[in-house]
């Protein structure tokens, strides 16, 4: 398996580093480390998670934030990371949009 990190998720990686490196300096890098972990965990772990708006959704562990991916083929092609502090409704609209 190999995993595709589509734009999309990569300007949600970059507003997320932007954010939290805002708050403390480090702290994006910190970010951006414990996503990628999370990430890269799929090559394990794909599958098992449940399917919110027709995407798997996995929890990240350290932040409050949403990896939205789905598997075509033996790709895993990670969509969107969303910060689940969001509206619900909004995150509806965003991953349609995709």
């Amino acid at each position: 398996m190999k995993i595709r990190i589509l734009d999309s998720a990569s300007q949600d990686l970059i507003k997320g580093f932007d954010f939290y490196e805002k708050q403390e300096a480090g702290l994006g890098s910190y970010f951006i480390d414990s996503l990628f972990a999370d990430i890269d965990s799929l090559l394990v772990y794909a599958g098992i998670h449940p399917i919110h708006f027709e995407y798997y959704r996995m929890l990240s562990k350290r932040f409050p934030f949403a990896i939205y991916y789905k598997i075509i083929d033996i790709d895993i092609s990670v969509y969107a990371v969303l910060d689940c502090r969001r509206n619900p409704a909004w995150t509806r609209e965003r991953l349609n949009k995709i």
